[in-house]
């Protein structure tokens, strides 16, 4: 039997294209819902921030930041970008597109990303999930987030506002 939650995680940066494409064609924002939008958009990317500024990715499992809280922030947060796009754009259509995507793909990552931290860190990671592992509070550094190229994201939330505002002044 194929691996089809694989196939969803392997593929979501592609999948994500042709569903934002959609979702932005068929968007028809207001500047009311693209305010509010926009304004949930930058938490979810100010949560992603906070999460790429604690981690360096695939060298540590660590619980300092928001990784206190969630085993997966980054996911967090981009789910709250897409309840943010959703809510910018302003059609039903767009935001079962992005409760679909959201679900189908960030699922089918996590369980993806979570058995590949437990072959790497092993021990650590079952204790990190336990709610143990190494509980050192580190500070957060611009510099890390840099680093996990967060700055992606962030030119991909301008992107989508830039789109958007577009829409809603035509």
């Amino acid at each position: 039997m194929p691996d089809l939650a694989g196939w969803f995680a392997r593929r979501r940066v592609a999948l994500g294209f042709v569903c934002g494409a959609i979702a932005l064609w068929l968007a028809r924002p207001t500047w009311t819902t693209w305010a509010a939008g926009c304004t949930v958009a930058v938490v979810g990317e100010g949560i992603r921030i906070w999460a790429s500024g604690h981690l360096d990715k695939n060298r540590e499992v660590t619980a300092s930041g928001p990784y206190r809280f969630t085993a997966h922030p980054l996911y967090v947060g981009s789910t709250v970008i897409g309840v943010g796009f959703a809510i910018a754009a302003a059609h039903p259509v767009v935001a079962a597109l992005v409760a679909v995507y959201l679900v189908t793909t960030f699922s089918a990552a996590i369980r993806r990303e979570e058995r590949f931290l437990r072959a790497r860190f092993g021990r650590g990671y079952d204790a990190y999930r336990a709610g143990g592992g190494d509980d050192r509070e580190r500070r957060f550094s611009l510099q890390r987030a840099r680093g996990n190229r967060e700055y992606r994201a962030v030119a991909g939330l301008i992107a989508m506002a830039v789109v958007l505002a577009l829409k809603a002044a035509i």
